[in-house]
């Protein structure tokens, strides 16, 4: 039976049969009906609840892909030798440089699928590529290295927490070899090396204070009254990284410019010189209208080249750092602070935005970032955004400086 024969017994392809009731389901699930005239229907509750279903599961994906990735293809070499550890500083650039391969396809190649194919082939192919991933993924089980779980790093450092607080009454001993610590050559935390101890936030070294009851006793089972200097030392490294971590959100902020701003001034034919736009807008007198400036979008190769550029040195120093610094049994945790930066600095460039909207704008003035980018001054809230850097790098040499790295026994 042919396409044909079974089209007609289906009602044709405009009939009033089958394909018609299968068509529309078809648009009621999978889309809108199509536009006529420019004008498009709205989506209907169903679809928006479909569409953002899937950009949620696509961020609870990348969630959980992400930074258990990095940190588990890391664990394949071998900290205590110095070749390897050569080789891991080398995984992570390959690992930012494969990442980036899939952006660049997916905004080149697929958009171009979507664009002139269609949707469904578009999403087809990533989703065809994840599941060959995924299988390859596991076909290599029987070669990896696996590092024993050390369980749940935010119960231990509840655990901490409480623990010192319950023996908030206690001196600190000046002698720390009096903290509670395992005598074997192993961690307490399943596997975690040995972490020695450092003289700050001593509060939290009362969690591994021995009250009298307990030296009576001999019990020191419960973790929530009494935990190893290691346990403590975990808690104290989270917090030494958070001044390095929250230096990032500053960054993140400038990065997302790439895919709003940036995207902006290329729809206007924008230079990132924005002063020189502004000019030739104004002596081709196109600053009222609603038109692109006759200026080549290559013009803003330098500003992509120099945030690529920023973008290589501060997210894979990120994942390295995250990772070396972190505790044995925290290196997937500590890994996903670096996307957490990544997510807060939308999150302050939104923010951003907004109160640059609202202060520029008071009075009736057309403020900074009109909707017509010829009559704002979209350089002033890019020297904000410079300026902002500056200061955040002063603040990150700052804390460099005063970092102490980790020291596992």
């Amino acid at each position: 039976m042919t396409l044909k024969a079974l089209e007609e017994m289906l009602g044709g392809p405009r009939g009033s049969g089958l394909s018609k009731v299968n068509e529309d389901w078809r648009k009621e699930i999978y889309g809108p009906a199509e536009c006529v005239d420019s004008v498009c229907p709205s989506a209907t509750a169903a679809q928006y609840a479909v569409f953002f279903l899937g950009l949620y599961l696509i961020a609870l994906g990348t969630g959980g892909i992400k930074p258990c990735v990095s940190s588990f293809g890391a664990d394949q070499f071998d900290d205590t030798d110095p070749k390897e550890r050569v080789k891991k500083g080398s995984f992570f650039n390959w690992f930012y440089f494969s990442i980036n391969i899939g952006s660049l396809i997916s905004s080149s190649v697929l958009v171009w699928i979507q664009d002139n194919v269609g949707w469904g082939l578009g999403f087809g192919i990533p989703a065809l590529f994840m599941g060959i991933a995924i299988a390859s993924f596991f076909s290599g089980t029987k070669l990896y290295r696996f590092q024993r779980p050390g369980g749940s790093p935010i119960t231990r450092m509840c655990q901490v927490l409480v623990a010192s607080f319950h023996k908030r009454n206690l001196e600190v001993p000046t002698n720390s070899t009096l903290l509670y610590e395992t005598h074997d050559k192993h961690s307490a935390i399943e596997g975690s090396r040995k972490l020695e101890h450092t003289e700050e936030f001593k509060c939290l070294d009362k969690a591994a204070i021995l009250s009298d009851a307990e030296l009576t006793s001999g019990e020191f089972s419960n973790p929530w009254r009494v935990c190893t200097v290691t346990q403590v030392e975990e808690f104290k490294i989270l917090i030494r990284m958070l001044p390095i971590w929250a230096t990032g959100i500053i960054f993140s902020a400038v990065y997302a410019q790439m895919s709003t701003l940036f995207v902006e001034q290329g729809m206007m034919m924008d230079t990132s010189i924005e002063i020189k736009r502004l000019q030739l807008a104004r002596e081709l007198g196109l600053v009222d209208k609603d038109v692109a400036v006759p200026m080549s979008i290559f013009w803003q190769i330098p500003q992509y080249f120099l945030l690529g550029a920023a973008e290589v040195f501060t997210y894979i120093g990120q994942l390295e750092f995250f990772y070396d610094q972190s505790p044995d049994a925290m290196r997937s945790l500590c890994s996903a602070l670096s996307l957490l930066t990544y997510c807060l600095g939308n999150y302050l460039s939104s923010l951003i935005l907004t109160l640059v909207t609202y202060f520029t704008t008071l009075g009736g003035k057309t403020g900074w970032i009109p909707d017509n980018l010829n009559e704002g001054h979209l350089d002033y809230f890019f020297w904000l955004l410079a300026g902002l850097s500056f200061l955040n790098l002063l603040v990150y040499v700052f804390c460099a400086k005063k970092y102490k790295q980790k020291k596992a026994s």
